[in-house]
């Protein structure tokens, strides 16, 4: 990867990274939404993001104010994020010290599926640390849940194996369980793996095991945020996309029906994208009969090379077509933490729909997906402190959201020791060991 950044990427580097140097601090950095609604004006006028910070910028940057509405952008904030020149000098510094690369949407070297497949949901800036070129291999995607029993993570790891010897390249999330598992089955047998991290690129990158699996070539870890970036809900839901963007096909090994990122980014990929077959391992009725209804395929359980290979043969045309009106009436409702019963009315499904489709805040929106990621930790009681380092957040958060879920009944406290553990009623029994992190 050439060092040198391109006059564009510094340009996007000043507009949308936080460029974090040290403690996180809250960042005025356009939104994709932003940023993009800016990058479609510019286009339109034949100018370039590296345009923004040449001299004499003052009448281009008042014309994009002006002309960029959907969302509208101060240009005060325009103009303070792209004085940050010495401190973009300083994190590119402090990047290129762990060996860690930058590329933007508009150079060359940005993977060219990403941009295929995502169109407007491209990420402006990726981060890297290993081979680049590995981005544009394909793969088979493995994603799942963080806290599962040995059988499963035996069962992942020998698909990192089957796919090492097929050499196809495993792509996942680097996250602890399932997603490591495939991951180390693939190292284990001189294969190779993308990981897409929604977060920390930078300790990753510095891991003595990374580093040798990177060192040989073997792995190169990604991220659309900050390499400094803490844990954050959204942007671990959001880096999903990523994940089933860069393969050729995916496999769901576990997950839990309308809860976890493993669920969300099926059921978005699916419902949004679908370029590629999405295979649902059998762990049970409802996940399977669900992801097929969406369109997912069951997996075959290949054992030998020559049948995981056939996995990435299927036709487009053998892809289930998307949702009968019946079926995404239905949609709505198996999203939610209940499905409907048999004889549950077309219409009341229906009215379920429209209450799932009713406006939300982002604070509950928030919550929600909090809710799911700490019912799948605490699936083991777990002491605050515990929670609090999983999810890389301050006490008094954790404190304000653990307060909510025992009030909302789903989290169940004990005291001597304390420790906190999802409530018998959230799961059934048989997809307790399935919880999706």
């Amino acid at each position: 990867m050439n060092e040198a950044l391109s006059a564009n990427t510094k340009a996007i580097l000043l507009l949308t990274s936080p460029l974090i140097l040290g403690r996180s601090v809250r960042s005025e950095a356009l939104t994709p939404g932003e940023y993009f609604s800016l990058y479609r004006y510019l286009y339109s006028i034949n100018k370039e993001p590296s345009d923004l910070v040449e001299l004499g910028a003052e009448d281009l940057l008042d014309r994009c104010v002006r002309n960029t509405n959907k969302p509208k952008i101060n240009r005060e904030r325009l103009q303070r994020l792209l004085d940050r020149g010495i401190l973009l000098t300083q994190a590119v510094e402090s990047w290129r010290q762990r060996a860690i690369w930058v590329v933007s949407h508009k150079d060359q070297a940005f993977p060219q599926r990403l941009g295929e497949r995502l169109k407007d949901k491209t990420p402006a800036i990726l981060y890297g640390c290993g081979d680049p070129t590995l981005l544009d291999s394909g793969g088979l995607a493995v994603v799942g849940s963080r806290h599962v029993n040995e059988d499963i993570l035996k069962y992942t790891k020998e698909i990192g194996n089957l796919a090492a010897s097929a050499k196809r390249t495993i792509v996942s999330g680097g996250a602890k369980g399932v997603d490591q598992a495939a991951m180390n089955g693939a190292f284990e047998s001189g294969g190779k793996s993308i990981g897409v991290l929604a977060n920390g690129l930078k300790g990753a990158v510095t891991n003595r095991t990374h580093r040798d699996l990177i060192l040989n070539e073997q792995l190169v870890l990604i991220s659309p945020y900050d390499p400094s970036s803490g844990f954050n809900v959204g942007h671990a839901m959001q880096r999903n996309k990523l994940i089933y963007a860069l393969a050729d096909a995916a496999l769901v090994v576990n997950a839990v029906i309308g809860k976890g990122g493993t669920w969300n980014g099926a059921i978005e990929y699916l419902n949004k994208y679908h370029l590629a077959p999405l295979f649902v391992r059998s762990t049970g009725p409802r996940v399977e009969d669900a992801l097929q209804q969406k369109g997912a395929l069951l997996w075959p359980n290949p054992v030998n090379a020559e049948e995981l290979e056939a996995i990435f043969d299927v036709e487009a045309s053998q892809i289930p077509l998307r949702h009968s009106q019946e079926t995404m009436r239905i949609d709505a409702v198996l999203e939610t933490e209940e499905t409907p019963p048999e004889s549950m009315s077309s219409q009341a499904v229906k009215q379920a729909s429209d209450t799932k489709n009713a406006a939300v805040s982002p604070a509950d929106e928030l919550f929600h997906k909090v809710k799911s990621l700490v019912l799948q930790l605490v699936q083991t009681p777990m002491s605050r402190k515990e929670i609090q380092a999983e999810l890389e957040i301050n006490q008094g958060q954790v404190d304000k959201w653990l307060r909510r879920l025992l009030n909302e009944g789903v989290v169940e406290k004990t005291k001597s020791p304390v420790r906190y553990s999802a409530a018998q009623r959230q799961l059934p029994l048989i997809e307790r060991d399935s919880a999706d992190g």
